[in-house]
């Protein structure tokens, strides 16, 4: 059964850091591209951040650049969003999603408030 769990969301003030996890099973996790979404309320789903499976190649959103790192540790099957200054618009759910050819994956998502 594939399962992706995300983890690591919650409240922080703008400004803060918050680092989001997610762990796969149940597919080939070293063969799938990583990527992490997110949807604010009223929005579509966006890209935040991607990370190829040799963990050479990322790419990022024009907001979160400089402020976010994607990361994975295929030995985990785990793949990481290390989110700093996080700010108001930032708000979402964020959603981990697994892809190879046809082959997609998601997550439940996991909330990431940012309010004073």
């Amino acid at each position: 059964q594939v399962q992706l769990v995300e983890s690591g969301g919650g409240l922080v003030q703008p400004g803060g850091s918050l680092r989001l996890s997610c762990v796969a099973s149940g597919f080939a996790f070293i063969f799938y591209r990583m990527n992490w979404y997110r949807q604010a309320p009223g929005k579509e789903r966006e890209l935040v951040a991607t990370i190829d499976i040799t963990e050479s190649s990322t790419n990022y959103a024009d907001s979160v650049k400089g402020r976010f790192t994607i990361s994975r540790d295929n030995a985990k099957n785990t793949v990481y969003l290390q989110m700093n200054a996080l700010k108001p618009e930032d708000t979402a759910v964020y959603y981990c999603n697994a892809k190879r050819y046809q082959y997609v994956y998601w997550g439940q998502g996991t909330q990431v408030t940012v309010s004073s």
